[in-house]
């Protein structure tokens, strides 16, 4: 299930609202200028797919998306518990940054917990399967793949390099809940 805690960034310890219904995640993410939505595949994506069948399963939604924003890459990003790297993975991602660019994140599969630093508030967005977020850019954010992870995501791109951060320096996202396993 999706959820959507929203805090003030100096109360970690307790949400000001808690959110599960995807419209009212949508709603409240809209305010701010983040896109939320749930898609749904145009074709089975089994277990194990290739990055092409995966793209393949979603490519109605990607290519509107393409053509809507103007963003030149897509691939598929897959993690488990059993990647070698996931722990360097994991805090590559765990301290806040921001990109020149929108984040875009599809989750095909699993889950992963996206954390966005706007104004006076906090944003954790638990994102699961058929979740889209569209994290704009500039916005600080930070992301939580947990301990264990287990998740498969389109991601879409402006810079065809790819994932570029910018850390801000900051220890916020240290204080904020984690993605529990």
């Amino acid at each position: 299930m999706s959820i959507l805690s929203v805090y003030q960034d100096t109360h970690p310890e307790q949400p000001m609202k808690v959110l599960t219904h995807p419209e009212d995640i949508g709603a409240t993410l809209a305010e701010v200028g983040v896109r939320f939505e749930r898609w749904e595949a145009s074709a089975p994506v089994a277990a194990g797919a290739s990055q092409e069948e995966v793209i393949a399963a979603y490519r109605p939604q990607i290519d509107k998306l393409m053509t809507e924003r103007g963003y030149v890459t897509v691939d598929v990003i897959s993690l488990n518990s059993d990647h070698p790297q996931k722990a360097e993975l994991r805090a590559k991602f765990l301290d806040e940054h921001r990109h020149a660019e929108d984040e875009v994140r599809f989750f095909v599969a699993g889950r992963g917990l996206f954390t966005l630093h706007i104004g006076d508030r906090v944003f954790a967005v638990l994102c699961e399967k058929n979740d889209l977020i569209s994290v704009p850019a500039g916005t600080p954010h930070w992301f939580d793949m947990g301990e264990n992870p287990h998740f498969v995501a389109i991601r879409l791109f402006n810079n065809p390099e790819g994932w570029v951060a910018q850390f801000t320096g900051e220890d916020i996202a240290a204080r904020f809940p984690r993605l529990e396993d």
